[in-house]
């Protein structure tokens, strides 16, 4: 967030303004709305920033130094603007929010006084709450490595490095059956041992929910049939027919890295680390050191 340009100031300095506040906000999926609190439609970094969505924000407390910048948004549901089921959909979850003060006789001179995310959204009587967290948030949680038997790795991320687009790994078509969003099954989905797909990933290709994806809690294969349940259900439709991607699923253990992905060296886990109960452990003279009571 840069500070007031020359011609701002110089604006500013006028005493008789042009000034409104403009807000963008860009999905994860790259989708882009602007909003305004002018009473007409302006365009600039390629954004039209609508005048009839409704759109307010909360003042805004700057501060220096490292301290979180939040604030929130209140605008109301339409099927203009932002609509409920994309909210229901996680679509705005993490969007980017940045917001200026805009001369409208001349957007080119403007101010970009918020750049963020949202947070936390709330609906409630045909409108929607976003809080609005600054780009000191992401400071706001601890880093570092964990040190645990598990691989802390995502599969397929920059620690693991393995590539879950190759072939045995991943599974391309629709589903045969759909129940609530959350069970799939395919009468003919071979080549896979059961519980392949088992802590991977459920993405959806196309349609209404597409960019959608869920993770699989069980995949099981009974008399021939494929099932995959979700630990949630899609929080989109998916009609008959909707083009779905499998992606294998990991335990994180030291044995599934070995032999199922052969992706031993990219480990990230400890598995030698010493358990719990290794701290009850004492030299014995004879006997085995079962843990046991010793009445």
């Amino acid at each position: 967030m840069g500070g007031q340009s020359e011609a701002f100031a110089a604006h500013v300095a006028t005493g008789l303004t042009t000034l409104c506040r403009a807000w963008a906000i860009t999905r994860p999926d790259g989708v882009a709305y602007g909003f305004t609190d002018h009473d007409r439609d302006f365009t600039f970094d390629g954004i039209t920033f609508r005048a009839d969505t409704g759109l307010t924000a909360a003042a805004l407390a700057q501060s220096t130094g490292l301290s979180v910048d939040n604030t929130e948004a209140l605008g109301a549901l339409t099927d203009a603007a932002v609509r409920e089921d994309d909210i229901e959909a996680g679509r705005f979850d993490g969007a980017e929010v940045r917001a200026w003060m805009v001369n409208w006789a001349d957007t080119d001179v403007r101010w970009l006084q918020f750049r963020g995310s949202i947070g936390e959204i709330r609906r409630a009587g045909g409108a929607f709450h976003a809080e609005l967290r600054g780009l000191t948030e992401a400071l706001n949680r601890p880093l570092g490595r964990v040190f645990q038997k598990p691989c802390t790795a995502v599969l397929g991320d920059g620690g693991c490095r393995f590539d879950v687009s190759t072939p045995g790994y991943v599974f391309d078509g629709p589903a045969d059956r759909i129940t609530e969003g959350r069970v799939f099954e395919w009468d003919d989905l071979n080549g896979f041992e059961p519980g392949w797909f088992q802590r991977g990933r459920l993405d959806i290709v196309d349609g209404a929910a597409a960019g959608l994806w869920g993770m699989i809690k069980r995949d099981t294969v009974t008399d021939g049939i494929r099932r995959i349940e979700l630990w949630e259900p899609a929080r989109g439709e998916i009609a008959q027919g909707t083009a779905l991607r499998l992606t294998a699923g990991c335990d994180k253990r030291f044995e599934t890295c070995r032999l199922k992905f052969n992706n031993l060296l990219n480990f990230q886990g400890f598995p030698d680390l010493p358990g719990e109960d290794w701290v009850m452990a004492y030299p014995t003279q004879h006997g085995a050191n079962t843990g046991g009571s010793l009445r």
